[in-house]
């Protein structure tokens, strides 16, 4: 009984990490609207800090994903400034995998870090690219950590918790029936059961980044970037 009480403890403790874990709404960037563009000697320059929504056309996980390998998006809404269209919707965005940690089996989540390092317009015209990822919004299972757009899985404690509980539930449920119901036979077999799931979940590796294709990601600049207005128009 007293192996089962300690193990009901750990529950607990381990139920307070997960409700201190969950990212919530705050680790969101506010929203806002992007800086005026600027316009001069047939330039146009878009300031650091100018969000244009993507869409990955590839998959990415940390389960098969290596640094240096290539990531491909499109633009999937027009950024515009003076009446005029900047980077057109279907604008390609090519990037690199620049960092990859896969999930620990005791602890540590999964983290990808990528940057988009070149625009290819429509016309054909290809330039240069200071962008990194901002936020995933098509994204229910990740967040950003930190300021350099390295995107972390969310924590996996919750489904841990359930795995003990489960099975400690289970092992209770046998002890009861083995022992003819008594508390005794309840106690050992919750306690059982409990150490059984926590073994699992000690030895289960945490759950892997996945952005399928299609997944939205809002790409921010990271300096200025300047646009030959002649070239775009093509």
């Amino acid at each position: 009984m007293r192996i089962f009480t300690l193990l009901l403890l750990l529950l607990v403790l381990l139920i307070g990490a997960v409700a201190q874990q969950v990212p919530g709404n705050s680790d969101l960037p506010p929203s806002g609207t992007n800086p005026l563009p600027v316009f001069s000697d047939g330039k146009v320059t878009l300031p650091a800090g100018t969000q244009i929504p993507l869409h990955l056309k590839q998959g990415i996980s940390t389960k098969s994903v290596k640094v240096g390998d290539a990531v491909y998006a499109e633009t999937t809404f027009p950024i515009t400034g003076n009446d005029r269209v900047i980077i057109p919707a279907g604008t390609y965005v090519q990037g690199r995998i620049t960092e990859v940690r896969r999930p620990g089996r005791v602890k540590g989540k999964a983290e990808v870090l990528m940057h988009f390092t070149s625009l290819v317009f429509p016309s054909g015209y290809t330039t240069m690219l200071p962008g990194a990822v901002e936020n995933v919004p098509g994204s229910e299972n990740q967040h950003m950590k930190g300021e350099e757009g390295t995107i972390e899985q969310n924590s996996s404690k919750g489904k841990d918790v359930a795995q003990v509980a489960q099975t400690a539930a289970t092992g209770a449920v046998i002890g009861g029936l083995a022992s003819g119901g008594t508390g005794k036979g309840v106690g050992i077999g919750g306690a059982a059961g409990a150490a059984t799931g926590l073994a699992i979940a000690l030895l289960t590796r945490g759950n892997d980044i996945l952005l399928p294709e299609g997944t939205s990601v809002q790409m921010v600049l990271q300096r200025s970037l300047t646009l030959d207005e002649a070239r775009l128009r093509r």
